[in-house]
C-alpha cells in the first residue's frame, strides 16, 4: 500500500479503491495474544490425565467453562508437542529381601529365569529355565525365538500337569514375571510368586547356578544352526542332568534319585 501512495501520489483512501482493499482491513493492527492460559490449563490436564488426547482435552476445558477456540487449542496443544506419544516408565514395586531358604519337600520351590544366545545366523533365541529347589531337577528348559507371559505360562501348566503345582515361584522382575497375566495364573492356582530385588541375583542362586552349567556345557559348546538343533540338544542333556548326572548338593545323588528317594514324603506321583 505504501509502495502504490508514494510511486502514484495516490492517498490512503484511493489506493485503498484501486486495490480494492477495505480501510478497516488495512488499519487493522493485531494485538498480541497471551496464550499463557491456555498453556497452563492444557498443562494441568496433562498431570491428571497423561493419557488422555487433544479431544478429551478440549471437551474438558469446554466442561470446565473456558471459551477457546478449537484451532487456538489445538495450535497450543502441538507447540506443546502433547501430540506426541509419551511412554510411560515401568515402576517395579519395592521388593522385601527374602532369604532363600533351603526346601524341605518337592514342589515348595520353583525357581525361574531366562537365557539368551543366537544361531549361527545371527538369529537370536531364549531359553526359560525352570528348577525344583528341592531335588535340582530341571523341570523344563523351553527354547524359542520369543517366550511372552503366555507361552511362560503354558510351560508350566504342562509341568503342572505330571507333577502339581508348586507352593511358590522364585524368580526376578523381567517383564514376563511382572504381566498381569502370571499374577492371575498365580492367584487360580494358589501359587506364591516370590520376586528377588532387581539387581540382586544372588537371591535366586539355585537357577543362577544352574544357568551357569547350562551355559557352560550346552550353549557355549556348540554351535546352532536351527532351534531344532538347539531343542534336541538340549532335551538329550537334560535326561544326562536328571537321570545320570550325580550332585555333590544331594549327596552325590541324580537329582531323579534324589526325588524318588523323597517321593512318598512330599506325596508326589513322579514319572
Amino acid at each position: 500500500m505504501q509502495f502504490v501512495c508514494e510511486e502514484h501520489g495516490l492517498s490512503i483512501s484511493r489506493a485503498c479503491t484501486a486495490l480494492r482493499m477495505s480501510r478497516t482491513v488495512f488499519a487493522y493492527k493485531p494485538s498480541p495474544r497471551d496464550d499463557m492460559p491456555v498453556i497452563s490449563a492444557l498443562l494441568g490436564l496433562v498431570e491428571r490425565y497423561p493419557r488422555y488426547g487433544f479431544a478429551k482435552y478440549f471437551a474438558v476445558l469446554r466442561r470446565e467453562g473456558s471459551g477457546w477456540n478449537h484451532k487456538r487449542v489445538h495450535r497450543i496443544y502441538r507447540e506443546l508437542q502433547l501430540h506426541l506419544r509419551r511412554k510411560g516408565k515401568r515402576r517395579l514395586p519395592s521388593r522385601v529381601p527374602v532369604r532363600l531358604e533351603a526346601q524341605t519337600a518337592m514342589n515348595r520351590c520353583w525357581s525361574v529365569d531366562f537365557m539368551s544366545d543366537a544361531l549361527m545366523s545371527g538369529q537370536r533365541f531364549r531359553t526359560f529355565n525352570v528348577l525344583d529347589d528341592f531335588s535340582r531337577e530341571i523341570l523344563a528348559v523351553e527354547v524359542d525365538t520369543n517366550l511372552p507371559a503366555a507361552r511362560v505360562i503354558r510351560v508350566l501348566n504342562r509341568i503342572a500337569a505330571w507333577r502339581g503345582y508348586p507352593a511358590k515361584l522364585r524368580m526376578d522382575n523381567g517383564p514376563e514375571f511382572v504381566s498381569v497375566q502370571l499374577a492371575t495364573w498365580a492367584e487360580q492356582h494358589g501359587v506364591e510368586l516370590e520376586f528377588i530385588q532387581p539387581g540382586k541375583p544372588t537371591q535366586n542362586s539355585y537357577v543362577e547356578r544352574f544357568n551357569r552349567t547350562f551355559r557352560n556345557e550346552i550353549l557355549n559348546f556348540y554351535v546352532f544352526n536351527r532351534l531344532s538343533e538347539v531343542r534336541s540338544i538340549v532335551d538329550d542333556w537334560i535326561r544326562e542332568y536328571n537321570e545320570q548326572r550325580p550332585h555333590e548338593a544331594l549327596g552325590n545323588l541324580t537329582p531323579e534319585e534324589f526325588a524318588l528317594k523323597h517321593a512318598e514324603v512330599s506325596g508326589l506321583g513322579l514319572h
